[in-house]
């Protein structure tokens, strides 16, 4: 079984770290406490599973001394085990709890351990953190997230597992302006200043996927260059989405109606892209 504990200072980025895990296809558990470990992970490959990656943070104060046994004892029988502990400076972990507004998750427990009403400042907090989780600390990987943006930080665990970037879906959606711009679209294009086949009573019934009106279009020049600009427009900005971490791209075509010129436009664009990218095409007002 390959596992994977992540640790760390709270604020340094943990939940990022868990959900581009969780993405690649591990089975995730967060906050899980210490004492429950070694049952979960009998449980799970039991189950069949081979991926796992778990969270533990100071939270489980009491449990913490047992993790360097149950980590030697895990290696021990024969799982491929590996230790991520994330950290940060103190001043930005405070920035970052500033800027959320959120109070630190150790300050209550430790609150109702020293029996007292008066809550800690989050510089102790962080300091009484620190001081808890050190021993898991010079167990695994170290990094620090001090001045690392939430996608570069994406990227270097990824790295770390040994996972590569998911490609890309990039989703051509036609839509009907009079009904309304549906709420998944990332960049919406306008088509309705093309000529309208629907005045074409011989084309009106039929859609932007049927051979007369596809004629229809692409006898129009004013057609053609605005499939030429939509097309170069995403050829040139599509490397940064990608870069961007994004699992979805998505291009809306509107016309008014959603039947004739925006199905069009979509199907051209996506027998264009479907060359070297990933594609789905969705047609709200046709079916």
């Amino acid at each position: 079984m390959q596992i994977l504990l992540i640790s760390g200072i709270s604020g340094s980025g943990k939940s990022v770290a868990l959900n581009v895990i969780e993405d690649a296809g591990f089975y995730c558990v967060d906050n899980l406490p210490p004492s429950l470990l070694i049952e979960l992970l009998s449980t799970l490959q039991a189950e069949g599973v081979n991926n796992v990656a778990i969270a533990i943070d100071s939270r489980s104060i009491q449990q913490l001394q047992s993790m360097p046994a149950n980590i030697q004892k895990l290696r021990a029988a024969g799982h491929e085990l590996k230790v991520l502990f994330l950290t940060a400076s103190s001043e930005t972990l405070i920035a970052r709890f500033s800027e959320t507004r959120r109070s630190h998750p150790l300050s209550h427990h430790l609150q109702q351990q020293q029996f007292t009403c008066q809550p800690l400042s989050l510089t102790e907090c962080i300091a009484k953190e620190r001081e808890l989780l050190e021993p898991l600390q010079f167990l695994g990987h170290v990094i620090d997230t001090s001045y690392l943006s939430a996608n570069t930080l994406r990227n270097w665990i990824k790295d770390e597992i040994g996972v590569e970037q998911a490609p890309l879906i990039l989703m051509f959606e036609s839509f009907a302006f009079k009904v309304g711009v549906p709420l998944d679209i990332d960049f919406v294009f306008d088509v309705r200043i093309l000529p309208n086949p629907h005045y074409d009573h011989a084309l009106r019934p039929l859609t932007g996927r049927d051979q007369a009106v596809i004629d229809f279009l692409e006898a129009q020049p004013m057609a053609q260059d605005l499939y030429t600009d939509i097309r170069r427009f995403i050829e040139k900005w599509l490397p940064s989405f990608k870069h961007d971490n994004r699992s979805y791209l998505t291009i809306g075509i509107g016309c008014t109606g959603g039947q004739h010129r925006s199905v069009y436009m979509v199907e051209k664009l996506a027998k264009h892209f479907q060359q070297t990218e990933k594609v789905l095409i969705r047609h709200r007002q046709t079916h």
